[in-house]
C-alpha cells in the first residue's frame, strides 16, 4: 500500500468523524418549539454531556502525562476566561439569527468545540502511527462519541431558534479540525504526540468553564435547581455509560 494511499485513509475515516457530529442535531428534526422551561433542561443536559466528556478528555490525557495534561486545563482555563471577556466587550455579534447575549454564548460553545477537536484530530492521526486497525477502532470509536457532543451543540442552539440542518451543519464544522489534524500528526507522529495531553487538557478545561459558568447558570435561570441538578446527573451517568461501552 502506497504512503498516498495511507494518508488518503487518514483523512477519510477522521473525516468520517466530523460528519458523525451532525447526527446530534437529528432528534430536534421531530421537536421544534421549546418553552422556557425546556431551554433550561436543554442547557443542563449540554452541561452534564460536556462535563462528562472533558473529564473522559483528562482520563485520556493523563495516559500520556498528568503534567501536561493539568497544564493543559489551566490554560485552557485562562484562553477562555479571555475569550469571555473579549466577546463581552463585543455588542455587535450575530450568528445566524442570534445577536448579543445568545450570540456569544453560541460563538463561545462552537470555539471550545473546534479546540477540543484539534485535539482528537492529532488523537486520531497518533493512533494511525500505531498501525492501521488500531487507527481505525480509534476512528469510530471518536465518530460514535462524537454524536452526543454534536447534541450538546444543538441543545445550545436548537433552543434559540437555529434550524435543527445549520445546527448539524455548526456541529460538522466544529470537528472539522479532526480530518485537517490527523493527516499531519500522521505523518510527524513522533512530533504531535507530545502535545496531545496538552491538547486534551486545553479543551477540558474550557469545557469544564462553558458547562458551570454558562450553561447550568443559564439552566437554574429557566427551571428549578431540583430539575437541572437531576437532569445534570442523569446526563453525566449516560453519557458516562456510553463513553464505557464505546470503549469495549
Amino acid at each position: 500500500m502506497s504512503e498516498t494511499t495511507n494518508l488518503w485513509k487518514v483523512f477519510i475515516y477522521a473525516l468520517i468523524t466530523a460528519i458523525a457530529t451532525g447526527l446530534g442535531a437529528l432528534p430536534f428534526a421531530f421537536f421544534r418549539t421549546f418553552r422556557r422551561r425546556y431551554l433550561g433542561i436543554a442547557n443542563a443536559i449540554a452541561a452534564g454531556l460536556m462535563i462528562t466528556a472533558s473529564f473522559g478528555l483528562i482520563n485520556e490525557g493523563i495516559n500520556y502525562s498528568l503534567l501536561r495534561t493539568l497544564a493543559g486545563v489551566v490554560a485552557g482555563l485562562v484562553f477562555i476566561i479571555l475569550s469571555h471577556k473579549l466577546l463581552h466587550d463585543q455588542e455587535d455579534i450575530h450568528i445566524g439569527i442570534l445577536s448579543g447575549v445568545d450570540a456569544r454564548k453560541v460563538l463561545m460553545i462552537i470555539g471550545v468545540m473546534v479546540a477540543h477537536s484539534f485535539a482528537e484530530g492529532v488523537g486520531i492521526g497518533v493512533s494511525f502511527g500505531g498501525g492501521e486497525d488500531f487507527g481505525v477502532f480509534i476512528s469510530l470509536a471518536i465518530a460514535i462519541h462524537n454524536i452526543p457532543e454534536g447534541l450538546a451543540v444543538s441543545l445550545v442552539m436548537v433552543p434559540r431558534g437555529i434550524s435543527w440542518v445549520w445546527a448539524g451543519l455548526w456541529a460538522i464544522f466544529t470537528s472539522l479540525p479532526q480530518p485537517l489534524m490527523a493527516v499531519p500528526s500522521y505523518m510527524f507522529v513522533e512530533m504531535f504526540r507530545p502535545f496531545l495531553p496538552v491538547g486534551l487538557g486545553f479543551a477540558a478545561g474550557a469545557m469544564l468553564w462553558i458547562a458551570f459558568s454558562e450553561l447550568l447558570s443559564d439552566a437554574l435561570k429557566d427551571t428549578s435547581s431540583t430539575v437541572v441538578a437531576t437532569t445534570v446527573t442523569l446526563s453525566v451517568v449516560a453519557m458516562t455509560a456510553f463513553q464505557v461501552l464505546i470503549k469495549h
